[in-house]
Formats: structure tokens, sequence, C-alpha cells
């Protein structure tokens, strides 16, 4: 194994909450309803091109509606539904904050859209420890495409050898490995505080 040099942070489920059954359980209680919304928003391949950045928050508001039947205000209202979600989880960004002030330098590499992104950046001041981010929808790239971590590491210069990739998603640690980064899967602030310490952070 490599030193590591450089960590990289996904941000939804690892930086920030993100509990998309919470969310579609709040805001269809209606359990025909939430089997609709769970299947035609982000169970649909359009909900992966939104992530992309290829298909506009007011498009995709207008496809899912269409598709699901439900009315486009239910459709806006889960939208500033998940905006509210994306809170900080305070113990894992005490662990970033340790890290950059020991001079680690931070990357992150996150699947959410260029609008949603850039409404968190403006209100989490932890955003400012990362050396270089990298967000699937301002790139038209996505995890667990090979091309986003390759992305992340011309971009920033990085060794994937020498970098530790950092996700709760099983799909994103393994690609991130076939290319080349150490990567480990994110199951809570504990435990990864174990994991860096036990690779000397």
């Amino acid at each position: 194994m490599n030193r590591v040099r450089n960590i990289v942070f996904d941000f939804g489920g690892v930086l920030v909450q993100w509990r998309p059954e919470r969310l579609l359980a709040e805001q269809f209680p209606d359990a025909p309803e939430r089997d609709i919304a769970r299947r035609d928003i982000f169970g649909h391949a359009d909900w992966l091109e939104f992530d992309r950045g290829t298909l506009h928050e007011s498009e995709a508001v207008l496809r899912f509606a269409a598709r699901s039947g439900l009315p486009e205000s239910r459709i806006r209202a889960l939208f500033a539904a998940i905006r509210e979600e994306l809170q900080p989880k305070h113990d894992t960004i005490a662990v970033l904050r340790r890290l950059s002030a020991r001079g680690v330098p931070l990357y992150g590499l996150s699947n959410m859209s260029a609008d949603i992104f850039q409404w968190l950046f403006e209100r989490n001041d932890f955003f400012a420890l990362f050396d270089g981010i990298v967000v699937s929808g301002s790139v038209g790239l996505i995890k667990p495409e090979p091309a986003i971590y390759s992305h992340l590491a011309t971009v920033h210069g990085l060794v994937p050898e020498e970098s530790l990739f950092i996700d709760d998603m099983p799909a994103n640690v393994a690609a991130a490995r076939d290319v080349g980064f150490q990567a480990i899967r994110f199951t809570g602030a504990e435990d990864l505080e174990f994991e860096l310490r036990r690779r000397g952070f």
C-alpha cells in the first residue's frame, strides 16, 4: 500500500446528510404515491442526468411530474426539501477540520447538480478547507464512471495510488479502486477516524 498524501471526500451521506428514503416518507406520506416517486424520480435515469448536469432542475421538475402524474408543485417542494436535507454531519466535519489543521491536502468528489452544490457551498464554511472540488453537475461526468475519477486526478495533479477516497456507496468505492485510488467505504465518523489513525493521520 502506497503512502497516502491526499484525502478525497464524497459529500452526500459523508459530510452532509443524504437520506432519500426519509425524504420520500416526509414528502409523500401516502405509500402508493411514495412508491411512484421512488420509481419515477430517484429511481429513474433522469435523476442521474440531473446529477450529471445534462438535465436542468426546471426541466427535471417537468419530466418528473409528467412521468409520475404528481403535481409540479409537489415536485418543486421535493427539490426544496432536498436542499434542506443536506445538513452538515458535524462529527465527520470535525474529522475534516482535524485533517486540515494537520496540513493534509483535501479534495471533494461528489455527485450533485451544480445549482444545489452552489446553494450548499454558500451556506457552509467547511468547503473552504478543500484544496479542490469536482462536482458531477459541473463536469458532465458522474460516479461510478471511471472518467470522473481520472478527471479529478488530472485537474488537481493527484497520483491515484497516493490518494485515499472516502464514499458511502460501495459501487463508488469499487470504481475508485479500479482506477488506482485507495478507497474505503464510509460507515460513520467514528469508524473513519479509526481507519485514518490506523493509516497515520
